[in-house]
């Protein structure tokens, strides 16, 4: 396995979604979903612990940042930070941060500008780009190998960052909905299957079971490592940010498990 693919690994399964010991009260009534702009009145860190069998691959923290201007424009700023367990065989301590720069559209749904990946143990910055130029109607990309192209742009385009907002718009409604994702030189697609029905699980930051609603799904023609089939199920928060607390993804040996150990809230 190697630290390429041990990044991409762990970013597809935060995708598939994808806490302090604060206390939040829980409803015995299903709740609406947040729109996108009640997400960003606040300012949320996560942290999951990802998993595969009996292996700890690592941490992935997510994160809000400071609103950023690009090109004219000012943009939301999602950070994913990835650190593998240096334990792992052959790995050893492996550090990726990916970035997505991007706006709102009138629907409400979030779009990428700009989303990019620096290789922090290897002092790589950007080694990943995905530029969405919306005037020329295309996505300019390159890839770790240098490789550089474009793809005819698709809306509402994203880099599959941002699944982490847009999942969480439609948690726990009864809908069927898809995001349109660009990765691995390619176009994608991620569909979910959302339902209203309320289950209680136990989660490292509750002292007591929490309501959760199940999303399930499957990406098509994106190319995941390790025989990743494109199935998952993801589990949300019955609040009203529908916190994601835990994603399972399919490969080739069994299923890869992410599970929410810390969060930390603060109304802006």
């Amino acid at each position: 396995m190697n630290s390429a693919k041990l990044s991409v690994f762990l970013i597809l399964f935060i995708w598939a979604g994808f806490l302090s010991n604060t206390s939040f009260a829980q409803s015995d009534t299903n709740s609406e979903p947040p729109t996108i702009q009640e997400l960003f009145e606040y300012k949320e860190v996560f942290t999951f612990e990802v998993k595969y069998g009996f292996l700890r691959l690592g941490e992935v923290e997510v994160t809000m940042m400071p609103d950023s201007m690009f090109r004219g424009q000012m943009h939301k700023h999602l950070v994913t930070k990835i650190v593998s367990n240096p334990k792992i065989p052959f790995i050893g301590t492996e550090i990726d941060h990916f970035h997505s720069l991007f706006l709102v559209n009138d629907d409400g749904l979030p779009i990428t500008s700009y989303y990019w990946k620096d290789n922090i143990d290897e002092e790589i910055y950007k080694d990943i780009e995905y530029d969405f130029d919306r005037d020329k109607n295309w996505v300019t990309y390159k890839e770790e190998d240098q490789s550089r192209d474009t793809l005819e742009l698709e809306e509402p385009a994203t880099a599959g960052h941002v699944i982490f907002l847009f999942s969480r718009l439609f948690a726990g409604t009864d809908t069927e909905n898809s995001m349109i994702v660009y990765v691995t030189k390619r176009k994608g697609y991620i569909h979910f299957d959302n339902n209203t029905k309320l289950e209680k699980r136990n989660y490292q930051p509750w002292d007591e079971p929490v309501q959760t609603y199940l999303t399930t799904g499957y990406t098509e023609n994106i190319d995941g490592p390790f025989g990743f089939s494109g199935k998952f199920r993801a589990w949300f928060l019955d609040d009203e940010l529908r916190v994601p607390l835990e994603a399972r993804v399919k490969v080739l040996f069994g299923n890869a498990l992410v599970r929410l150990i810390d969060y930390k809230k603060e109304r802006l």
